[in-house]
């Protein structure tokens, strides 16, 4: 226990909230949007066609994440894109006295960067109002103590400069949330609950069927801090508390942000078991090859360099193993959520990260999900991360998987469904499970637990089984030991459900997603006239495994024994996710293949999935298409981005046009 937190004095907010200033409505209308910055206001009882799926790439971009002070106040919504225009200039929202930001459907999408809502709040916001908002983004927005709601009657009282009724923000939220939003954020909560004056609910939930996700909260629900107390019978959607994690980590965007909180507001106090906790240097290795001298000579290259600093700094200082760049060539030692899953992460474990991909960990049956800067750092004092227990949605994929059809066809047809489109996927845990899911290695189902992001969900999760067991062996677990870890971690034959989704594998084909969404899919086929492209990049997280890398070398060797290699108005990009998947593509001799055909070889990073490396599209015009998770406007360059499998990007290259893999 921190002694210094237990001494600190903390009060609630007012129990009114009285918001005075401007609204700024996020228009799809460039034009409606730019009056409000010239000053216009709207009329706030009135419907405007207001923007959806607006992403937390487009409220800070990823170059505007090097800021981790109020300073970034100054870039807020400059990623935003309405039309073909991005409307929003640096100062624009700073400088015109808005309290309160209006949008769509399903906002904060994407990274659970949470710059996003600190941007927002150094702007000037105080309150956003969105139709339905993503989990992550919501959860840091509480964090901060930036107001949140969807009731859109809301608006015009707060125009008339009404004394609003806290409780008007809390209505709905569990016991823990609420009074994290009365305290006015997580961290002043957590201070009241060390000191006893906050309190955390009992959870009574009797003995019942669960998901394997249950069960996994369920061990780990905290029941007595102060004592170490942990476990409970049972839960169901809704119990509320705060769980004990395995696993901690975050990367160098977001560990500058954790540490100065940690350091402003806790001192030079120990962090709470720094053994279980672990640093990456693996967002940024690439960026000074890629940044514009533009922005170089707005000193963002300085600022990123400053992070990695800060992070370096900070681990050697608390003794928290750091996974850096590599000494001896440009690149990384892995991407985050491929060495957790590659080297720690167990089943039936908790574990979070500063990461909206960190569900990739769930396809060794382990509850693994994104938190933002303030959970990371709250974490580093408690060691545990406030849940609400979500909705459980089972995907079921049952029937024979064609042989060129992937795991990322899966996502791409589950990403298009209008459940997932319209927001109804948002918060909930997403469980992979029938014939054709069963059938994949662990490498597949992490790309389908990794992508549970852009499904909106809380999590990804597959139960474990006999590959899972394999899996682990592999790494060095005795074999006893593996079973031993994968017994029970399966869900109960009568858990329940809030919804199931049939999917019958072997009626797909080959999928892409047009640019602006992943969750624009389509099948290949249905193209209604041949797209050139310009890049084809298979990397990231996703789509940087081994057996990512099995599907590139298989496409490209067959082009290769047709005397074909990458077509001559291609750039291919191959990108390892780490340097065991690199010493595994030397022991198979994909990298000769990879060398002969054409394509350029990659050194572990995020790279191009975040515009910081090798691979992203430099002008408008330019046409990628890429086996990463994400194709929001502007994250990965200015270019028009097709999201699609890692067969479909080895064949497009080789092709010179989107085409489908056929043997």
């Amino acid at each position: 226990m921190i002694k210094s937190l237990l001494e600190r004095k903390i009060e609630k907010r007012s129990t009114q909230v009285q918001l005075q200033g401007r609204i700024l409505f996020l228009t799809e209308d460039a034009a409606l949007l730019c009056q409000q910055l010239e000053g216009k206001d709207l009329d706030p009882a009135a419907h405007y066609a207001l923007r959806n799926d607006i992403s937390t790439d487009e409220i800070t971009p990823a170059y505007i994440c090097y800021h981790y002070d109020e300073q970034i106040g100054q870039f807020v919504y400059v990623g935003l894109k309405c039309g073909e225009e991005f409307p929003i200039k640096r100062n624009d929202v700073k400088n015109g006295g808005f309290i309160l930001s209006v949008s769509g459907k399903r906002r904060g999408k994407g990274s659970s960067r949470e710059q996003s809502p600190y941007a927002e709040i150094s702007a000037g916001i105080r309150c956003v109002i969105a139709e339905n908002i993503e989990r992550i983004y919501k959860q840091n927005c509480q964090n901060l103590g930036l107001l949140t709601s969807t009731d859109f009657d809301l608006i015009p009282r707060i125009a008339r400069g009404e004394e609003i009724p806290l409780e008007e923000f809390t209505r709905g939220e569990d016991e823990i949330t609420r009074q994290i939003i009365e305290y006015g954020g997580l961290f002043t909560f957590n201070v009241a609950r060390l000191q006893g004056k906050a309190t955390v609910p009992e959870i009574k939930t009797e003995r019942r069927p669960m998901t394997l996700a249950e069960k996994i909260f369920a061990r780990h629900f905290v029941v007595d801090l102060s004592k170490d107390r942990i476990g409970v019978e049972a839960v169901r959607p809704g119990d509320a508390g705060f769980v004990r994690t395995d696993i901690r980590f975050s990367h160098e965007y977001v560990t500058p942000m954790a540490a100065i909180f940690y350091e402003q507001l806790v001192g030079e106090e120990p962090v709470n078991d720094p053994s279980s906790i672990y640093f990456f240097q693996d967002h940024l290795t690439f960026l000074d090859d890629v940044m514009p001298p533009e922005r170089k000579a707005m000193g963002l290259l300085d600022l990123a360099h400053d992070l990695i600093r800060k992070q370096e700094e900070f681990a050697l200082k608390q003794g928290i193993r750091l996974h850096g760049a590599l000494k001896d060539r440009k690149g990384s030692e892995a991407i985050c959520h491929s060495l957790i899953l590659q080297d720690y992460a167990l089943p039936g474990q908790i574990i979070i990260g500063s990461d909206s991909h960190t569900p990739h960990a769930g396809a060794i049956g382990a509850v693994a999900f994104g938190v933002g800067t303030t959970d990371v750092f709250n974490s580093w004092i408690t060691k545990d991360v406030r849940v609400r227990v979500p909705e459980q949605v089972r995907v079921r994929i049952n029937g024979r998987r064609p042989d060129n059809i992937t795991a990322k066809d899966f996502m791409l047809a589950i990403l298009r469904t209008d459940f997932v489109r319209n927001g109804d996927a948002i918060g909930k845990i997403v469980e992979y499970t029938g014939e054709a899911v069963r059938d994949l290695n662990i490498d597949e189902r992490a790309t389908m637990t990794n992508m549970a992001a852009e499904v909106g969900a809380f999590t990804g999760i597959v139960a474990a089984d006999e590959k899972t067991i394999e899996f682990l062996v592999e790494r060095g677990l005795a074999r006893d030991e593996a079973e031993r870890l994968c017994e029970g971690m399966q869900s109960d034959e009568d858990a329940q459900y809030a919804l199931t989704i049939d999917i019958d594998a072997s009626e797909l084909r080959p999928m892409i997603a047009t640019p602006g969404d992943p969750g624009n899919g389509m099948f290949i086929d249905e193209l209604k006239q041949e797209v050139k492209i310009d890049i084809a990049y298979g990397g990231s997280c996703t789509a940087g495994k081994k057996e990512d890398m099995d599907m590139y070398a298989r496409v490209f060797r067959d082009a290769l024994a047709r005397g074909e290699r990458v077509h001559p108005s291609v750039h291919c990009f191959i990108q390892f996710g780490s340097q065991e998947v690199r010493k595994y593509c030397e022991e198979q001799g994909y990298i000769d293949t990879f060398n002969e055909v054409g394509a350029n070889i990659i050194e572990p990073s995020c790279g191009a999935c975040i515009n910081a490396g090798p691979g992203v599209s430099t002008l408008k015009e330019q046409v990628v298409i890429s086996a990463q998770n994400r194709n929001f406007p502007g994250r990965s360059g200015p270019g028009q981005m097709y999201l699609a499998s890692p067969l479909t990007v080895a064949a497009s290259a080789v092709a010179g046009h989107i085409v489908e893999y056929t043997k």
